[in-house]
């Protein structure tokens, strides 16, 4: 018999008398045991805090989500855009008890919301801290995709600090990035360390692409969180100004010493905001705001958070070849239009 016959002979005849076809690493092995323990008990700690949120909105529209306990008194955490304009919710825990629940807030700019239910014998998750989080790190996410319950995907942190435009057009920072796989029904689940501690509220997947899953850190809920069960909302300057980011001439930079060379082109100004009121004019490019030089939409975004409401500030600008500063307060942001 041919050599190679006899040797593929051979594997035929160890496969059948149970040896393996080639030997095994008894390292390995004990590697894998060890991150699949890892990830079960992650799994079994998390999973009873679960839950899946059914929504039913105005006309035939409807949806689902993930979402999970935070607190013992019935306290939950998902996504803005999961709720959001909901008329009835409801949710199942992994028990298969079903119940309404009712939405305590949401703030479309983060993509979360809290909602509340009232029962009995609940086991709320361990929240982590998301500043800990290191790249390569293993994390595990848990939700309902596609309607399948309680679905366990793991993976490790991809990148930390990347930034996600929410459904709003605010910009949230920080964002998480992993390729524990997520698809729809999964958003407003936990994201997960093998410790069985919450990180990461699973919000977003970039598709056609594979492996490109974004959270939004468990640091950011948890602040978001309580202004909600607080206050039902989070508050956030307003100027009133429609813009767009532009580059400023570099004569310009060079006179007035700027230390950006791009700016906001004030392309709208709406009645009767704060802008209007400090006299603030379409064509003028804002450079900066109160002391922080604004480069982008997004950089005046981030200064104008709930602490700069009805504190007075003032937008520097360029307007033509002068360079204005105008004094302005911040009114709080009016509610956002369904």
């Amino acid at each position: 018999m041919p050599k190679t016959l006899e040797w593929i002979s051979q594997i035929g005849t160890d496969a059948e008398r149970g040896h393996p076809a080639a030997p095994s690493n008894p390292a390995d092995e004990v590697l894998l045991d060890s991150y699949s323990r890892a990830v079960i008990r992650a799994a079994e700690q998390v999973s009873p805090a679960v839950v899946n949120v059914e929504v039913r909105q105005r006309g035939p529209g409807g949806g689902s989500g993930s979402g999970f306990l935070f607190t013992p008194d019935g306290l939950l955490l998902t996504n803005s855009h999961v709720v959001h304009r909901a008329t009835q919710i409801t949710v199942s825990l992994t028990d298969g008890r079903r119940m309404h629940a009712d939405l305590v807030g949401e703030d479309p700019d983060t993509d979360l919301a809290v909602l509340r239910i009232d029962a009995p014998g609940l086991a709320p998750v361990r929240l982590g801290d998301s500043r800990a989080l290191r790249v390569g790190q293993v994390v595990i996410a848990i939700g309902n995709p596609y309607g399948f319950q309680y679905s366990v995907t793991a993976g490790v942190v991809s990148a930390l600090g990347r930034s996600l435009r929410a459904r709003s057009g605010r910009l949230i920072d920080d964002i998480i990035q992993t390729d524990a796989a997520l698809n729809p029904g999964n958003s407003g689940g936990p994201l997960v360390t093998a410790r069985g501690e919450v990180v990461g509220v699973n919000t977003a997947v970039i598709l056609p692409a594979q492996g490109l899953c974004f959270a939004i850190p468990i640091n950011t809920a948890k602040l978001v969180a309580g202004r909600l069960i607080k206050e039902g909302k989070i508050r956030r300057g307003y100027v009133g100004v429609g813009g767009q980011n532009v580059p400023i001439l570099r004569r310009l930079v060079r006179a007035h010493h700027l230390p950006v060379e791009t700016g906001i082109l004030v392309v709208s100004v709406e009645d009767a905001s704060p802008a209007q009121r400090a006299g603030v004019t379409e064509g003028d490019v804002i450079v900066r705001y109160g002391e922080h030089t604004v480069a982008t939409i997004d950089d005046l975004h981030r200064l104008l958070i709930d602490e700069a409401v009805g504190v007075p500030s003032t937008l520097t600008i360029l307007r033509a070849v002068d360079l204005l500063t105008l004094d302005v307060v911040p009114a709080e942001s009016p509610a956002r239009g369904e």
